[in-house]
């Protein structure tokens, strides 16, 4: 009937959130149903469960006011990177009034003095007349979050270098649901993880980054008190963590599947009791200078499960460790070993051999791996679907050939300064992948039309080509895939000199789905429709 609204009179609370939750669109087809009347705004914002708020300005305030409208939240992520997205125009509380419920807690952090992390001056509660600190997110918008979202799962706080141990513990002690926790540059003390192993017996995930203030107290803490559920770990550029958090970790989380590592620090016994206590794990990545043969030789005998091996800068590791990891962990399937020195084709053999399920494969500044341990995976890898290799300068085409030959399922190949691979290797490459869709080459100089030309005819599916400062390439390629490579979206062939007029009107005409073509340093002079 006309003037009557029969829809918030006859449909429940319960029947117009369900409708709303198939509005999935823009945010602006969201924010249009909250704009039909109150009842749709107050619904349409309870329904909203995640928010992301720039860290500068006058965050905590603004996190205020966005608590009041979304009752409902369960992740949020405060970035100092991003600006805050609204002007606050009422005029801030003293920050004695709004620091008051945060002081008197013992939480090992002395709020009577100044900090300076990052070159940035964070002004403490007894700095009364300055309001300096309210301009970045602080333990003040943690107390706000506390009290407006009692039900967080999932926090994270990037860069926000005015949180301490004292707005973490406020969010342990009533946010006990938390699941997942990620702190990057965060002078956040050991009180405060240890309030969060007491408290938030629920926690799957902790990620640490350049989180200064924490030591091996604090990881304890998570360990001992959340051992049962945690079952991700990230640890990077944490100074104060030693083989004695690691050790924690390994004696008390039996149940974590994901470990990484990025440290200085730590040495072999500490990876060595990741090893032998987490037998769940199923991704392990690890950039430490310090760890020797011994620790992976241990992750090859207890780790069976693990899928994902990610091994960053390694100085003291050689091929006994990979052969340990082939041998035991046959569930691999991504693999990336970068700047490894003393590892050589025989541990390339020893993955390949020893994992057939292996699906991506990256090889980043390993100078001794060359032709043969390629040539192995070629052989062994059937079901390989991306290959990334970077400044191989030993690996030349034969080891390519056998890749083309044996590795039907191959999706991505991406090369980079690899100087002994010409025109065979890719050749080979479109003959034998033709589920090929992403194909990368920078700055090998020995590619050009001979070897791309082929792709036009057999990888009809290729949707990405980057090309790039290859000075063989020419026009001759372009016109191939113009013809043959007709859902090519991406195209870049910045650097190839060689490239005109004539090959890139052939990829207008050809690729009608193209969005993105990028010929900087080319000598284009006109470009024909």
């Amino acid at each position: 009937m006309r003037g009557q609204d029969l829809i918030n009179i006859l449909l429940p609370d319960e029947a117009l959130m369900e409708i709303l939750k198939y509005v999935d669109g823009r945010s602006s087809d969201r924010d249009a149903c909250a704009l039909v009347c109150k009842r749709w705004r107050t619904l349409e914002s309870a329904s909203r469960h995640s928010l992301t708020l720039g860290g500068t300005g006058q965050s905590d305030s603004c996190l205020a006011r966005m608590l009041q409208k979304f009752t409902n939240l369960r992740q949020v992520c405060v970035d100092e990177r991003l600006p805050v997205p609204m002007p606050i125009n009422r005029r801030l509380p003293h920050r004695q009034a709004l620091l008051k419920p945060l002081l008197g807690k013992d939480v090992g952090v002395a709020s009577s003095r100044k900090r300076r992390r990052s070159g940035q001056l964070v002004i403490t509660s007894e700095d009364d007349n300055n309001d300096i600190g309210l301009s970045n997110f602080s333990d003040m918008g943690l107390q706000f979050l506390a009290e407006g979202c009692p039900r967080l799962e999932k926090l994270c706080l990037i860069w926000c270098s005015a949180v301490t141990s004292c707005g973490l513990v406020t969010i342990a002690e009533a946010c006990r649901g938390l699941k997942v926790l990620d702190m990057q540059g965060c002078y956040v003390g050991d009180q405060g993880l240890k309030a969060v192993g007491r408290f938030c017996k629920q926690l799957e995930e902790l990620s640490l980054r350049f989180c200064e203030g924490v030591s091996d107290d604090g990881i304890v803490g998570i360990a001992e008190g959340c051992g049962k559920s945690l079952r991700s770990l990230g640890i990077a550029a944490c100074a104060r963590v030693t083989d004695v958090a690691l050790q924690a970790v390994g004696s008390n989380c039996s149940m974590l599947k994901k470990f990484l590592l990025d440290s200085e620090c730590v040495r072999t016994e500490g990876v060595m009791a990741i090893a032998e206590g987490c037998a769940q794990l199923q991704t392990l990545r690890l950039q430490c200078v310090n760890v020797s043969d011994e620790a992976l030789q241990v992750v090859g005998r207890n780790c069976t499960l693990l899928e994902t091996l990610a091994l960053f800068s390694f100085q003291k590791f050689t091929d006994r460790s990979m052969v340990a990891i082939g041998d035991g962990c046959k569930k691999l399937r991504t693999v990336t070993l970068s700047d490894s020195y003393y590892v050589s084709d025989r541990s390339l053999a020893a993955i390949a051999s020893g994992c057939p399920q292996l699906a991506q494969l990256e090889i980043n500044g390993c100078h001794n791996i060359g032709t043969a341990g390629l040539q192995a995976v070629g052989r062994f890898c059937r079901a390989l679907e991306e290959l990334v290799l970077k400044y191989c300068q030993k690996i030349g085409d034969e080891g390519l050939v056998e890749v083309g030959k044996g590795c039907s399922q191959l999706q991505a190949l991406h090369l980079v300064d690899c100087s002994s691979i010409g025109d065979v290797a890719i050749r080979h490459i479109a003959l034998g992948c033709h589920q090929l869709r992403r194909l990368h080459i920078r700055r090998c100089y020995k590619v050009g039309d001979r070897g791309v030309v082929p792709f036009g005819t057999h990888c009809k599916k290729l949707t990405d080509l980057s090309l790039r400062f290859c000075d063989r390439i020419g026009d001759d390629a372009l016109i191939a895939i113009g013809q043959g490579c007709h859902q090519l979206r991406l195209l870049n062939v910045s650097g190839c000199h060689r490239v005109g007029d004539v090959g890139l009107s052939s990829i207008a005409l050809g690729c009608p789905s193209l969005i993105h073509l990028d010929v900087s340093v080319c000598q284009v002079r006109t470009v024909a429709y």
